[in-house]
């Protein structure tokens, strides 16, 4: 059997028509195929590899704790290093209320984490979210899920669970004292990248610390410079209660985080004790390769020239077949007429070496999340083969 077919039989599928490019290489803004061919990414693992595919630092850094130790114990009595110095590099360029950080071996995890933390804390257990939102796939983060599409197979899922639409002001009055959390993506991304309007997640901060609310940011996705500040909350002057962290958090490897002042997260400590634990949260080596990716980032002025590059992208994106275009930083939406049309886009554009894809709850709009340090001749690049397949398939 080939390696597709073998693929097919034996790796669970989720599409009934995958797209089976059998990758054999990725590094800074490319990736390879077993054939030899060169791509340009535009997803970066959807956000994840915000400093490239395998930077030197990070794969310095996974080999020297590979030397060291793999998994030992992550949750229970033992001090592990790279824990403990990506913990504290972490809430270093954080708010000071942002101090305690609990790992997850993935962004959903985080989300089912939180909604715990909430519950226990407050002593509540309503849970806010939003339409066209998305969390995670598992059962308590697809209970906040904002579709319908996608929950409806599953039912029935967590109870007391209410979603308002993002940016409505007059739907924040359903928050009350009987919400434990709201759940919110700083930057709605599936939705097809939908920031905050102006003011409205600072009376999202407002509403729930009169009702006594946790509110809880999403930043899994749009977190660690993709927004075009650190965190995307800074760009809006609100705190969150607890943070979620994922994707981008590991630098390639499976981790995430819920991070929140240490007078809520011991809630966890006691009734009972051992009030949430899991086996791989903060592997050792993932912890090692995220702090090597942060210092990079932080390091290497990627975040500053976030805004440059977009706007390079939005000089370079015109064309009649354009519906619209929704961007904050390099976290990009470009809208055509309906699925359809994207879709024979996204597939042209793989033929022609550019690798991109589409949103859950906005279909109809390619996605560009590259690596934050991708050059700007492979923007250029990529924006012409765009322009020209979009010639190709209206004329």
């Amino acid at each position: 059997m080939t390696n597709r077919q073998l693929f097919l039989s034996h790796v669970g599928q989720t599409s009934e028509a995958p797209l089976c490019l059998n990758m054999v290489k990725a590094e800074g803004s490319y990736m390879w195929d077993v054939n030899g061919k060169k791509y340009i990414d535009l997803i970066a693992g959807i956000s994840v590899c915000n400093i490239g595919h395998r930077h030197p630092a990070v794969v310095e850094a996974i080999k020297k704790q590979a030397d060291e130790y793999l998994h030992i114990m992550v949750y229970g009595e033992l001090i592990e290093n790279p824990q403990v110095a990506y913990a504290k590099m972490l809430t270093d360029h954080l708010p000071k209320s942002l101090n305690s950080v609990f790992y997850t071996a993935s962004g959903a995890e985080a989300t089912e984490g939180a909604m715990k933390l909430a519950k226990r804390y407050t002593g509540r257990t309503q849970i806010v979210s939003f339409k066209n939102s998305y969390h995670g796939s598992t059962q308590g983060a697809l209970s906040i899920m904002g579709s319908e599409y996608w929950q409806q197979a599953y039912r029935p899922l967590l109870p007391g669970i209410v979603q308002l639409h993002y940016n409505n002001f007059d739907d924040l009055q359903t928050i009350t004292t009987q919400t434990a959390c709201v759940i919110a993506e700083t930057i709605q991304a599936e939705a097809g990248v939908i920031p905050p309007q102006h003011g409205w997640l600072t009376a999202l901060r407002k509403r729930c610390t009169e009702t006594g609310t946790l509110l809880v940011l999403d930043e899994i996705q749009c977190g660690f410079g993709r927004n075009g500040t650190t965190w995307a909350f800074e760009q809006f002057k609100v705190v969150p209660d607890i943070l979620l962290l994922g994707k981008a958090l590991g630098g390639g490897m499976p981790l995430g985080a819920f991070i929140s002042d240490k007078k809520i997260m011991d809630a966890f400590t006691h009734h009972p004790v051992l009030g949430h634990i899991n086996t791989f949260g903060g592997h050792p080596v993932s912890c090692a390769a995220g702090f090597a990716a942060f210092k990079v980032l932080l390091s290497e002025n990627m975040i500053g020239q976030v805004k440059e590059k977009e706007q390079l992208f939005l000089s370079l994106l015109l064309h009649p077949a354009i519906k619209s275009i929704s961007s904050c930083g390099l976290m990009m939406a470009v809208a055509f007429e309906d699925f359809a049309t994207n879709k024979k886009v996204i597939d042209a554009l793989i033929e022609k070496g550019v690798f991109t894809d589409w949103f859950l709850f906005a279909a109809n709009a390619l996605r560009i999340v590259p690596p934050l340090n991708i050059s700007n001749s492979d923007i250029t690049t990529a924006c012409h083969k765009i322009i020209e397949v979009l010639n190709e398939i209206t004329n």
